[in-house]
């Protein structure tokens, strides 16, 4: 992967107003209005008005990001279709599907509300290449040289060349309608609970199972742009399990900030997590045929346990790095149809190019509901080992991992495991982060094992106070 300065595995991420301004938000817009009008993006002639579809998730920041990137859009001579507030995955269905030349989608996912940050998608509704990522941040940083450029900045577009805003809230409900088609029974027998973590889909996803007939429960759907993913989502799944437990519901599911991903809930309020909802995937779409290979594309993270299920009933796993760019790109190379994280993000290829939560929502329901089962039992084959990830807030990732006496007690780590688990060391790609990751037999020996690497980091003056 090329090393870029601002975007990161998704998108470019950071602190509004700290390290992702609106300034800098405009030079994105205008970036990409004058490059797809360029003719450099090799698709459309000099001359041609782009067109850009923009979505944004609930923060606070989020307006103002989506006015600055939509103003520096049109001051380039391109057309800013907005779909307001929206999911991710909708963004990339809209730009695929409407032959928008990108996408833009203004969100921190998983982050507190005080983070924020720019995806954008290409026509294909897939993540922009590496080689237009790096000539955005060239502009970024005022390296007219990197585009071609000798003026002190981009042509801005004048009398009947400047660009339009248009409303495209139409896109979003075909997106809804699209969703909803995907279902092939009702669920007016399901009982569903839903934590739209105060983000993106707490309108879309009431809509989609609501059409579906499903009697549904639902929290975080209150957006105010500060309560986004707090104590509510899928990275804090614990009101959602009570939920479950209380109301006795058939299942739960939850998402993120821009409902990329999902993790559910069974009957009885335990997390079923990415790794076993991409094995009752796996095994249900093996049953019809269609898991090609008969393998499933899955990160380093994902649990051992996980890999052993797979195995066990006669399908292969493909590994790789964090990061579902990552799923996606080796999913294409092998066309394999399924992948994901363990984190949620799933990818079902037939369907979408990206993770889409409320599509797996949907898939497991389906599941539920052909083959007569509870989501327990359908989950009941993946033995989990104990893993237990510990982060920390680091100056330098690159300084960490590459620090001789972290290393030597991550290998001292690894042979006190002793090949019943495994230790992992890796850098988030959205937070200054490192993530240290132990499975082992027990979950005392894995906050054990954590606890020694975090103190060496410690000691090496890495970690933020």
């Amino acid at each position: 992967m090329v090393k870029t300065k601002y975007f990161g595995t998704d998108g470019f991420r950071g602190e509004a107003n700290v390290n992702l301004t609106s300034m800098q938000a405009y030079k994105v817009g205008r970036f990409l209005g004058w490059y797809y009008s360029s003719g450099l993006s090799g698709c459309k002639k000099t001359g041609y008005r782009p067109r850009i579809v923009i979505g944004k998730d609930t923060r606070r920041s989020s307006y103002m990001l989506e006015y600055s990137i939509a103003a520096g859009i049109t001051a380039s001579g391109a057309d800013a279709y907005m779909l307001h507030v929206t999911t991710t995955p909708s963004v990339s269905y809209v730009t695929r599907q409407d032959e928008f030349d990108c996408g833009i989608m203004i969100t921190a996912s998983h982050n507190p509300f005080y983070d924020n940050g720019i995806k954008v998608i290409n026509r294909f509704g897939e993540k922009l290449d590496d080689e237009t990522t790096l000539l955005i941040e060239a502009y970024i940083d005022g390296n007219l040289s990197a585009l071609g450029i000798t003026e002190p900045d981009l042509p801005l577009a004048q009398k009947d060349r400047i660009g339009c805003i248009v409303d495209y809230v139409s896109g979003r409900n075909r997106y809804v309608g699209y969703l909803i088609s995907l279902a092939s029974n009702s669920y007016k027998n399901l009982r569903i609970g839903l934590d739209c973590a105060n983000g993106a889909s707490w309108n879309i996803a009431k809509s989609v199972f609501g059409a579906l007939g499903a009697q549904l429960y639902i929290i975080g759907d209150e957006p105010d742009g500060l309560n986004v993913n707090l104590s509510c989502g899928s990275t804090h799944m614990e009101r959602l399990c009570a939920l479950v437990r209380e109301k006795h519901l058939d299942v739960g599911f939850a998402f993120d900030g821009d409902a990329d991903r999902c993790l559910a809930v069974d009957e009885k309020g335990n997390i079923v997590d990415g790794d076993a909802i991409m094995y009752i995937l796996a095994k249900r779409l093996k049953g019809r045929g269609m898991l090609n290979g008969d393998t499933v594309v899955a990160t380093i993270m994902s649990n051992s346990g996980f890999f052993a299920s797979l195995e066990a009933a006669g399908m292969k796993c493909r590994q790789t790095t964090v990061g579902d760019r990552f799923v996606y790109e080796c999913m294409q190379l092998g066309d394999y149809s399924l992948g994901g994280e363990q984190s949620g993000h799933i990818i079902l290829k037939k369907y979408a190019t990206t993770g889409d939560g409320i599509l797996t929502a949907i898939m497991i329901a389906e599941e539920i509901c052909d083959s007569k089962s509870s989501l327990s039992k359908l989950a009941e084959p993946v033995k989990l080992y104990p893993q237990y990830v510990k982060n920390i807030r680091v100056k330098d990732k690159n300084a960490v991992v590459n620090d001789a006496d972290v290393q030597s007690k991550l290998k001292e780590v690894e042979a006190l495991i002793g090949g019943r688990g495994r230790a992992l060391l890796r850098q988030s790609g959205t937070e200054p982060k490192i993530r240290i990751m132990i499975e082992s037999e027990t979950e005392g020996k894995c906050r054990k094992y954590a606890d020694m690497i975090a103190e060496k980091i410690i000691e090496g003056g890495h970690a933020i106070d």
